[in-house]
């Protein structure tokens, strides 16, 4: 059985809440961003550059050489930023998910849903949505019903009921 969130961390649960939401929005858009450009390098077998001798924003191909798929454009390689940038608010993104997965007290397959998020495309967009729903359903029912008995609730209660 796991235990309710102490009344006393709801503030920090919030702002966990909202580092989760911008957290989530962010990797899930360079999530898109990275899947469109392994199709445009794999599939069509273009990267994107910006700057170089092929103008402001340009694709440049890419040929396979005996290290795999190289690069032929010069300037700025937009489309390995996306890769990095993606890995690196990935971690990030993790970071977020564990806070609010620990300040909620949900079970382990919970947090494993919230890192999936950063790794299938629109799950992030999918879990924010719910995740916050529910996080402040069951912040204002458990407000309301200390308010109204007058003093916090037992630690003991369950959240499996929070999604």
């Amino acid at each position: 059985m796991a235990l309710a969130p102490k009344t006393a961390t709801f503030p920090k649960i919030r702002s966990a809440l909202k580092f989760y939401q911008v957290c989530s929005i962010i990797t899930g858009t360079f999530l898109l961003l990275l899947v469109a450009e392994m199709i445009v390098k794999y599939g069509l077998h273009y990267e994107l550059f910006l700057g170089g001798s092929g103008g402001f924003l340009y694709f440049s191909p890419v040929i396979e050489g005996p290290k795999g798929m190289e690069s032929t454009g010069n300037g700025l390689n937009l489309s390995m930023t996306i890769l990095i940038v993606h890995g690196w608010f990935y971690v990030v993104y993790l970071f977020s998910c564990f806070r609010i997965w620990s300040l909620m007290r949900w079970q382990l397959g919970r947090f494993i849903m919230l890192a999936l998020g950063g790794v299938v495309p629109f799950l992030s967009f999918i879990m924010e949505g719910r995740v916050a729903r529910d996080i402040k359903r069951y912040l204002a029912e458990r407000e309301s019903a200390d308010a109204s008995t007058g003093s916090a609730s037992p630690q003991t209660t369950t959240t499996e009921g929070v999604r």
